[in-house]
């Protein structure tokens, strides 16, 4: 009965954590970019109390064993990078991706990060940067005096501009995607940013539309893919599952206080 109360509680333990990663997609459900979680599990160690094939008389043998497990635990919280759905912003400065790929972002010490936010902004300088400041790579700089109404981004990736005294848009940049061999191995870090692990693998960098990577769409951003309802109902399941664990606590503790009370 000892191991019931201990087996249980590994299971609330977990459903807890459970309930921790669908607090984090919907606190997220608005979040530009935000890809959400799911909580997977795993049993833990089981007690071999007799093995299968052990002979149970001189011409038989047991067929299956006799083992007790310990619970569940968390194994990962494992990312989905499925499409998020795209919302028309009409901001100049929004871009998109649709399909594979990553931006790359410049931290303030010189690393690099990813994000799938394109909600970017342009600083005084013309130079395009997240919300907090860190640098699109390559640098993305919009020259003096530019017609801001005129800034074009295409599909590949192609940034264009006007400026006075042309009639004719010039070309100031190209955007550049990255992709991993496993992105489900990046570790996420805050601001909508990702940092490469030895799991992800290294960035494969590429043209927008060209070599697997997806396409930019100008004045638009990606929403998070999370699913509301979805989130609703695995939080159901969640709390249930929470419920049996505490009533398996409950049920061992009357068992060991019939138990306890035999003597009387």
């Amino acid at each position: 009965m000892v191991r019931s109360l201990w087996t249980a509680a590994s299971g609330m333990i977990g459903q807890q954590a459970s309930i921790d990663t669908i607090s984090n997609n919907l606190a997220n459900v608005n979040t530009p970019g935000f890809k959400k979680q799911r909580a997977e599990f795993e049993d833990l160690v089981y007690q071999t109390i007799r093995v299968a094939g052990t002979p149970a008389t001189e011409d038989t043998v047991v067929p299956v064993p006799v083992q007790m497990g310990h619970g569940a635990r968390l194994a990962s919280t494992q990312r989905s990078f499925q499409q998020g759905a795209l919302q028309n912003t009409e901001n100049i400065s929004d871009v998109a991706i649709q399909g594979d790929g990553f931006f790359r972002i410049q931290n303030y010490d010189g690393t690099y990060a990813y994000t799938r936010d394109g909600s970017f902004k342009i600083d005084a300088e013309g130079q395009f940067v997240t919300s907090n400041g860190y640098k699109l790579m390559p640098e993305l700089v919009l020259p003096q005096g530019y017609i801001a109404e005129s800034l074009i981004i295409s599909q590949d990736g192609r940034v264009s501009v006007k400026v006075p005294g042309r009639d004719d848009p010039i070309q100031v940049g190209q955007l550049e995607l990255y992709r991993f061999p496993n992105p489900q191995g990046l570790s996420s870090i805050g601001e909508n940013l990702f940092k490469t692990s030895p799991a992800s693998g290294d960035a494969i960098s590429g043209r927008p539309g060209f070599d697997g990577m997806g396409m930019t769409v100008h004045k638009f951003t990606e929403m998070s893919n999370v699913s509301v309802v979805r989130e609703m109902v695995d939080m159901i399941v969640a709390q249930r599952a929470y419920e049996f664990s505490s009533k398996a606590i409950q049920t061992s503790d009357n068992m060991l206080g019939t138990a306890t009370s035999l003597k009387r």
